[in-house]
């Protein structure tokens, strides 16, 4: 594999790694500020993007290369609002697009097919994390100021099933 591509998908299995402890401490907040709902919705995101990691990962073993594991950043642990919470899930997940994207470009610059062909799953899948976390923001933003309408939206978000976006391989 390029050594570029094959960095930036490494540095993508770290970032995947941020994002589910940022998911996971979003959804302590939630729950410590008593959004059972949001925190449910936030923990099954946590589960998607370790799975991303990991998915990401046994590629890169797969095709013979070497998955450098990296450190993680903490992320932030408190947050103004759910409003808040989910202006960061946004822009979160605008940040992912751009770095799937770029993975997307560079395995079109080495004409690696194969890296290209799998990548194209996380490019139509932060399709779908941008939209629903722009919905939810959006929600958020009309409910402000309206407990009861806050409360909805979270009765909402507890209603959310995870289902594994694929089965990992395994060693």
């Amino acid at each position: 594999m390029d050594q570029k591509l094959l960095s930036l998908m490494n540095t993508q299995v770290e970032k995947e790694m941020y994002s589910a402890n940022l998911y996971l401490a979003m959804a302590s907040w939630a729950s410590r500020e008593g959004y059972p709902g949001a925190a449910h919705w936030l923990y099954l995101q946590y589960e998607e993007e370790t799975a991303h990691a990991i998915h990401l990962w046994e590629y890169v073993m797969s095709r013979g290369e070497t998955a450098i594991i990296s450190a993680i950043d903490q992320p932030p642990a408190e947050w103004k609002n759910l409003e808040d919470v989910f202006a960061h899930v946004k822009s979160h997940e605008e940040l992912v697009t751009s770095l799937i994207n770029a993975i997307a470009t560079a395995a079109m610059d080495v004409r690696d097919h194969a890296a290209y062909q799998f990548i194209s799953w996380y490019v139509n899948e932060q399709v779908e994390e941008e939209e629903h976390a722009a919905e939810w923001h959006a929600k958020l933003v009309r409910a402000a100021g309206q407990p009861s309408a806050l409360l909805a939206l979270d009765d909402q978000m507890a209603a959310r099933v995870f289902v594994a976006p694929f089965p990992t391989q395994g060693l």
